[in-house]
């Protein structure tokens, strides 16, 4: 028993939990309160996809049909075949779904020898994709081919039981920028699907088990919102003894201007921005006995008083800050039961859907907090507040005691690159070996050397938004970068190995069509010449919290006005050029494709449109050029030295020449995959072993490049002389960093 649950309602992710209870968790830690949590979504999915789930829903589709004629209601020919093969997915489920959990990794040899599973029309793009997945490992090839599957058996339950399904969303129109509560509590109204049966089932065995007081609803996504309501609303009609509250990703967006009574019906609360010092104070006010009369102090609270919505921040206490919070806690959580999926051939997608991750959060908020197209005006945006590198492993020590993995997605906004930089070093000094990714902003702090050390430290892959490759519109956004310093980069990343994604726009207000069409070339050189390695093209949206949103005649927008009574974000707008963007988002998605697996660098960009396009303005050679460019040699006098290798062993020798000798010493290194050597004057020699002990990733010492010329030139002359020769240059291309 436990006074607090805490639940994610379907569907979020197959293969990871989203993290906030997980957070909530943590920090009702800090405060003795014992919480349960609740991936409702894994649950359910796990509860269809199964030998029991499978075969109740081909009964269900049997008892919907005519006894006496069993095609009486027509299914497509994909559907018929499916349900023709029934027998073959209700006895292949079982296996494949602990295949897809990792437990059993032999099936892959049956999966990948054919004739094992059966195939609808998600197969018939195999041969589309054969280039695509050619090279991939037979347990990756297998993955993919068990998530076609998957996806087979999903198209035929949206055809036949509830066309509403979906892996990481469920009812999601329903949730879309709904101005009106209408249509969402009319379809509350009807009968319980097949899914909210499942869904209700599983909840009311938590409740019962856990038996809480408060129940609190995670709700991240649009995809989320209908089931929260479904899910709150047999509460209220069965446990009246229970409150429910509502926070998240959705509300702290869609429902800062909410009116509508009939929402509280199925919530006591709704909650905005950071949850620990709101849900704290709802805690302190259900669990006090006898209950007080309406609710006292409160935080970015809605809630019902007098039959009228009501906002209480009547709090003086301040939120807690982010090294107050505590760890994520990914207790009660079913971790050995996700599914990691292979869903379409873009890198940095399977990524998101193959494999476990532990989240965290390098900094609340973000630390440029300008982009013209985010919501830079609410609080999970605005205030900006890193967490001190040290906290930060100790969590991620913590987490891989806790969870078992050691791979980590951190969920910030932009991770701040000085930031990334002492986390970097902090988990090399630690010795921890862990793998992890995050989102970025393409600025000029991420210099080659440190993408190395983000490398060395286990940073695998990052994201980041060029948006629209062009100049003009980057300054209009504010992103604060050029597509000149975007291309050095993605390539310092690129050649340290860690893998790059991009966000791409289109779409954005005043955007021409010259414009869409040489931000199409830039991203077509980024690719062939491989610092890019991933991307995705997205359509512009206009969002009520924005810049463009709140200022729209600055930005040539005509928004639509309606009243809002509900949920409020994405709002419909004309833009005052005429265009209709929506016709280049084929073409530009198709082009990607092909450059993500390195083809197609040599069509003619008319070549992806059905219509008549400009040619391009664009120098075939720009990027090439960008990337030529020399790089700056002058050093700051407060950069971090850092040396990532061992000591080396060292080794007199005598030079001699023209009738005079003296003494050299040469130095032999040994990395993980090389062994190298460089010769230097005796007396330097030994002040550079010296020094390089000094200034080791593991030494608590913080030596910056002044300290290291005023060390240097207290016993000879002209440190840069030094600095740029050639025995120090080979040590920098071997992990002699300056950050």
């Amino acid at each position: 028993m436990k006074d607090i649950l805490l639940i994610t309602p379907p569907f979020t992710q197959l293969n990871t939990p989203y993290p906030a209870t997980a957070y909530l968790k943590g920090f009702l830690n800090t405060k003795n309160i014992l919480a349960y949590q609740t991936d409702l979504g894994i649950e359910v999915i796990l509860d269809m996809f199964s030998k029991k789930g499978l075969t109740e829903i081909f009964c269900h589709i049997e008892r919907s049909r005519d006894a006496d004629s069993p095609n009486s209601q027509l299914l497509t020919s994909n559907s018929q075949r499916i349900y023709s093969l029934k027998y073959d997915y209700i006895k292949t489920i079982d296996v494949v779904i602990a295949f897809l959990q990792g437990k059993n990794p032999s099936l892959a040899r049956q999966i990948c020898s054919g004739n094992f599973l059966p195939e609808a029309s998600r197969f018939d793009q195999l041969d589309d994709m054969e280039f695509a997945f050619g090279s991939m490992g037979m347990q990756d090839k297998a993955k993919h081919l068990a998530t076609l599957y998957l996806e087979d058996l999903s198209d035929f339950i949206v055809e036949c039981v509830d066309e509403n399904f979906g892996f990481s969303r469920y009812a999601e129109r329903l949730g879309r920028s709904a101005n009106s509560f209408d249509e969402l509590y009319d379809h509350l109204q009807n009968e319980l699907t097949f899914i909210d049966e499942i869904t209700i089932q599983i909840l009311k065995q938590r409740i019962e088990n856990v038996q809480p007081k408060l129940i609190c609803f995670s709700v991240p996504f649009p995809g989320n919102l209908y089931s929260a309501f479904r899910c709150a609303q047999f509460i209220k009609a069965n446990f009246t003894n229970i409150k429910t509250a509502m926070g998240g990703g959705f509300p702290n967006t869609e429902l800062r201007e909410l009116k509508d009574k009939r929402v509280f019906e199925f919530f006591d609360f709704i909650t905005l921005d950071d949850g620990e010092l709101p849900i704290e104070l709802l805690i302190n006010h259900v669990l006090n006995s006898p209950p007080l009369e309406g609710l006292g102090e409160a935080k970015r609270t809605f809630l019902l008083e007098n039959n009228q919505v009501v906002y209480k921040n009547n709090s003086t206490r301040h939120d807690y800050k982010q090294s107050e919070v505590g760890t994520p806690d990914y207790t009660d959580l079913l971790l050995d039961k996700y599914i990691s999926v292979i869903e379409v051939a873009n890198p940095m997608h399977s990524l998101w859907s193959d494999g476990r991750w532990n989240k965290l959060t390098m900094a609340h908020g973000c630390y440029w907090g300008k982009c013209t197209f985010c919501d830079i005006s609410l609080d999970y945006i605005k205030l900006y507040e890193p967490i001190a590198a040290k906290i930060l492993v100790d969590r991620m020590e913590e987490l891989i005691t806790q969870t078992g993995e050691n791979g980590f997605h951190f969920v910030d906004e932009a991770a701040p690159p000085a930031l990334m930089r002492e986390v970097a070093l902090e988990i090399i000094k630690r010795k921890l070996v862990v793998t992890w990714w995050t989102n970025i902003r393409f600025e000029k702090s991420f210099t080659a050397d440190l993408c190395l050390l983000l490398k060395e430290s286990g940073c695998i892959a990052v994201s980041g938004g060029l948006e629209v490759a062009s100049d003009r519109l980057l300054e209009l956004i504010k992103k604060g970068v050029t597509v000149e310093q975007v291309a050095q980069v993605t390539r310092n990343f690129t050649e340290s190995g860690i893998m790059v994604h991009a966000y791409l726009m289109y779409g954005y207000p005043t955007q021409t069509i010259q414009e869409t069409v040489d931000s199409l070339e830039m991203v077509r050189q980024l690719f062939e010449l491989g610092v890019l390695q991933s991307g995705f093209w997205h359509q512009f949206a206009m969002t009520a919290h924005s810049p463009v949103g709140m200022f729209p005649e600055e930005f040539g927008v005509i928004p639509e006005q309606n009243e809002i009574m509900f949920a409020n974000n994405d709002i419909n707008f004309k833009d005052k050029t005429g265009i209709n963007h929506d016709k280049f988002s084929f073409g530009l998605k198709k082009s990607l494709f092909n450059y993500m697996h390195g083809i197609c660098f040599d069509y003619d960009l008319q070549d992806w449109f059905d219509f008549k396009i400009p040619k391009t303005k664009i120098p075939s050679d720009f990027i090439y050029n960008c990337l030529e460019k020399e790089q700056n040699f002058t050093t700051k006098p407060n950069a971090k030295i850092v040396w990532l290798g061992g000591t080396p062993q060292a080794e007199i020798f005598t030079k001699s020449k023209k009738g005079k000798s003296w003494e050299m010493m040469k130095l032999t290194f040994y990395n993980k995959t090389q062994t190298f050597d460089i010769s230097v004057n005796a007396e330097e020699g030994k002040w550079l072993v010296i020094t390089l002990e000094r200034i080791s990733v593991y030494s608590d010492n913080k030596v910056t490049f002044a300290q290291l010329k005023t060390d240097f030139e207290q016993k000879w002359e002209d440190f840069e002389l030094f600095w740029y020769s050639k025995p120090i240059l080979t040590l920098r291309q071997f992990g002699l960093l300056t950050l």
